[in-house]
């Protein structure tokens, strides 16, 4: 995919989430991951857009995030697409979590998966759904900025 500025490789980014849900809050999370679903993330064959975090048993686990099988390895080695992954976070964070999804209905929802240090990371956020009228208010607020600046650039 591309670098942030602060090297980190993005491998997969969610662009769909922030449309459809208002981020109150971010955590980076590790990922347990096997060897083949990383030779397939460094490849950027990752999808995010169905995903979302679940909390059980007081650890987090990632729901629906499609990794694609990596080609050249053999059919025994290699991972289910679809399977359920535990997300790896410290227990004082998990406990504010819990507070926070199980009163206030919020959801967790993975924004982005990028390689930090060499390991996979995701960016997980605390997310309340939007209502349709903010979707139309941030279409319109996106719409006016890109005008302005627009008549600005060729002013």
């Amino acid at each position: 995919m591309g670098k942030s500025s602060s090297g980190q490789k993005i491998l997969s980014d969610n662009r769909q989430a922030r449309h459809q849900y208002e981020v109150l809050e971010r955590f980076e999370a590790g990922i347990a991951l096997k060897g083949t679903e990383v030779k397939s993330l460094r490849l950027g064959k990752a999808n995010l857009r169905d995903g979302y975090a679940l909390i059980r048993d007081a650890e987090v686990w990632l729901h629906n995030v499609h990794i694609s099988p990596h080609e050249s390895a053999s059919q025994v080695f290699n991972h289910d697409p679809r399977r359920v992954r535990k997300l790896l976070l410290h227990k004082d964070e998990i406990r504010r979590l819990v507070g926070k999804v199980e009163q206030q209905g919020l959801t967790l929802v993975p924004l982005k998966l990028y390689l930090k240090e060499g390991r996979v990371k995701v960016d997980l956020g605390l997310c309340r759904g939007k209502k349709l009228h903010d979707k139309r208010e941030a279409l319109k607020q996106k719409q006016e900025k890109r005008e302005t600046a627009r008549a600005l650039k060729d002013y």
